[in-house]
């Protein structure tokens, strides 16, 4: 009965390892989602002051920005599908990355809105 009750606790566990890891990745595909959309405003309104260059590098930025989101959402349907807990955890950990991308591209974006602004 020990045994069993141990085989139960393990497979437990794992499975919550599973569902967290899962709503990681969901969670840091949402993330580079806004922060995809946020680096394609600043494209935008750096387009809007009229310095071709910076608007060229700022929606450059937004377009790596947007493909970071695509990768975490990628990564979040691995996750999702995994079988087994080290899949998903590896999954929730391409998507925190892509989502770390995607925050650096938003952030070059907003300094290129910047300087056309201080133009």
């Amino acid at each position: 009965m020990t045994i069993n009750k141990a085989l139960i606790a393990a497979a437990f566990g794992l499975a919550l390892a599973a569902c967290s890891n899962q709503q990681q990745a969901a969670d840091s595909a949402a993330d580079a989602a806004a922060t995809a959309a946020e680096a394609q405003q600043h494209a935008d309104a750096t387009a809007a002051t009229g310095d071709a260059a910076a608007a060229d590098a700022a929606q450059a930025a937004a377009d790596t920005a947007a493909a970071g989101a695509d990768a975490a959402q990628t990564a979040a349907d691995a996750a999702a599908s995994a079988d087994s807990a080290m899949t998903a955890e590896q999954a929730a950990d391409a998507a925190d990355q892509a989502e770390s991308a995607t925050e650096q591209a938003k952030d070059a974006a907003e300094e290129a809105r910047k300087a056309a602004e201080g133009n």
